[in-house]
C-alpha cells in the first residue's frame, strides 16, 4: 500500500502502477457531470475558474450532508465514464487526475499518458468508508447546482487503486 501525499509531482505519478493500492491524504476537488459541463462553459467563455485546475485530482462524487460532529457524509464514487467527453480537454489543461467509478474511454487513457496524470478507482457502494475519510468539506463553486456542486475536501488516508496509469497501464484490460 502506497500513502500519498497530494499535491502528486509527476514524479510520484511515474512511480505509480496500474494496480497498485494507494491511501491519498490531502485536497481533492468533487465534481460531476454537472459541474464539469459548467467548467467547460466557464473555460470556452473565457471566465476565470473559482478554483485552480492545474495539478488538482478531481474524484467524481457529490458528498452527502454531515451528520453532527463529522465533516461528511457518504461520499462514494460515481460512474467515470460519464466524464469521458470532458476529461482529455481537462488534463490537456493541467489536471492532475481523476478519481471514480469503472473505466474510462481511450481518449482520456491517451490524455494520462500525454499529461503525466492518473485515473485512481474507488469502490462503488464503499461511500461511508470515504464519507468517513473527508475530515474537511467546503462548497468552493456552482452551489446552485447542490450535490453536484464542486466541494474542496481534505481527506485523510483515502483509500484508491490506480486504475489507469501514465504508462498506458489499465486494470480494466
Amino acid at each position: 500500500m502506497k500513502k500519498l501525499t497530494l499535491p502528486l509531482t509527476k514524479e510520484d505519478v511515474r512511480s505509480l502502477h496500474a494496480g497498485d493500492s494507494v491511501l491519498i491524504s490531502g485536497t481533492i476537488l468533487t465534481a460531476r457531470d454537472c459541474a464539469h459541463k459548467r467548467i467547460t462553459e466557464y473555460l470556452r467563455d473565457g471566465k476565470k475558474l473559482p478554483f485552480e485546475l492545474r495539478d488538482a485530482i478531481i474524484y467524481y462524487a457529490g458528498p452527502c450532508p454531515a451528520k453532527p460532529g463529522m465533516a461528511s457524509g457518504s461520499c462514494g464514487p460515481t460512474t467515470s465514464a460519464r466524464m469521458d467527453s470532458f476529461a482529455p480537454s481537462l488534463l490537456d489543461l493541467g489536471l492532475g487526475g481523476m478519481i471514480g467509478k469503472g473505466e474510462m474511454c481511450e481518449e482520456v487513457a491517451k490524455a494520462l499518458v500525454r499529461n503525466t496524470a492518473v485515473y485512481f478507482a474507488a469502490i462503488g457502494g464503499a461511500g461511508a468508508l470515504y464519507g468517513n475519510a473527508i475530515k474537511k468539506s467546503d462548497c468552493i463553486a456552482f452551489e446552485d447546482l447542490l450535490s453536484e456542486a464542486v466541494y474542496r475536501l481534505e481527506v485523510k488516508d483515502f483509500p484508491a487503486v490506480v486504475a489507469m496509469d501514465c504508462h498506458g497501464g489499465n486494470i480494466y484490460r
